[in-house]
């Protein structure tokens, strides 16, 4: 397993956008980010440790105007925290190695795939395509995407 971490040469080449959003827990814009009307197939990678975070083929439309996905690709790989901000109670997603800000999960998600939302901001993501996981060094998750065959 690659060693995740939190990069400072990745953090000295954050956008401003990408900066407030995963080192000062901000939330960009709905409807005007990168990902949330992305239908591509492949995995979301931390954009600070580029440790791997959500896979496309869990990804869904809640019409929100950020992206959603019903289950994060490795568990261990995102915490959530108690989040008492702005006068309520939510829970945020952060990533465990790097301790990026991603989002917030809720419990409003398709019921038929465990009732989770995790609503991830774009700027906290990296997207890599399924033609790219080999050289990217995500080679291990490309039967995700391979069809069964019967």
């Amino acid at each position: 397993m690659a060693n995740y971490t939190k990069d400072p040469e990745a953090v000295a080449r954050l956008t401003p956008q990408q900066f407030h959003v995963t080192q000062e827990s901000g939330t960009e814009r709905p409807f005007q980010n990168e990902f949330w009307d992305h239908h591509e197939p492949g995995i979301y990678v931390d954009i600070v440790s580029g440790e791997p975070l959500f896979s496309s083929l869990d990804k869904f439309d809640s019409h929100c105007g950020w992206p959603s996905f019903t289950k994060p690709l490795e568990s261990d790989h995102v915490e959530e925290l108690t989040d008492r901000t702005h006068g309520m109670v939510r829970t945020e997603v952060r990533s465990t190695h790097a301790d990026s800000h991603l989002g917030h999960v809720f419990d409003d998600g398709p019921v038929d795939q465990g009732g989770l939302r995790y609503c991830i901001n774009s700027a906290s993501l990296r997207f890599i395509p399924v033609d790219k996981l080999e050289s990217e060094g995500y080679g291990d998750y490309l039967k995700l995407f391979k069809k069964e065959q019967k």
